[in-house]
């Protein structure tokens, strides 16, 4: 549960600071069938966004984040939102709604959380990580912010973006 090694180059000489999301836009809507012995989660279940890193206020001199920079192994009842190593701010990840009703694992889930699809499921998850070049120094952010309120606050705010799409599932069935 290492947060990968990202670097960007070539942004707006007008940038102001950079946003970072990490999100995977393949796990399912319902849980009724994830991770159950006999049964498989649907291909054509209904997907939604899950956010693994929420990142804020990056920089604008910034230009990578090392591996483990942010994460390096899992902590249960998650990483403390609020500033980061190089100077941004991160919010909460969707495992804080994940591990809610947990007692071992509830808690506000901050920074980067690694990919763990259902190792049941049909469908191959495609991460998505993109950075955000954006004109304003901050997004005004704070506390437990979600990746949901990054998007809302830049609207209007992006110079310039760069993504990947990283794919990966457990179910060697779902590469078929």
């Amino acid at each position: 549960n290492r947060n990968p090694h990202l670097a960007w180059s070539g942004a707006p000489a007008e940038t102001k600071s950079f946003a970072l999301l990490c999100w995977d836009p393949d796990v399912p809507t319902e849980g009724t069938s994830v991770n159950k012995e006999g049964v498989t989660v649907p291909l054509d279940l209904p997907r939604c966004d899950f956010f693994h890193w929420v990142l804020a206020d990056l920089p604008p001199g910034l230009r990578c984040i090392q591996e483990g920079q942010h994460a390096d192994g899992v902590v249960p009842h998650g990483k403390p939102c609020g500033p980061t190593p190089d100077g941004g701010v991160q919010g909460i990840n969707d495992y804080t709604g994940w591990f809610a009703g947990d007692p071992s694992m509830a808690g506000d889930w901050g920074g980067y959380d690694g990919p763990c699809p259902p190792w049941n499921d049909e469908r191959v998850h495609g991460y998505r990580f993109a950075v955000y070049a954006l004109d304003v120094p901050t997004l005004g952010l704070k506390g437990a912010f979600t990746g949901h309120d990054v998007r809302a606050a830049m609207a209007g705010h992006v110079l310039d973006e760069a993504k990947i799409l990283v794919r990966y599932a457990i179910n060697p069935a779902a590469w078929r």
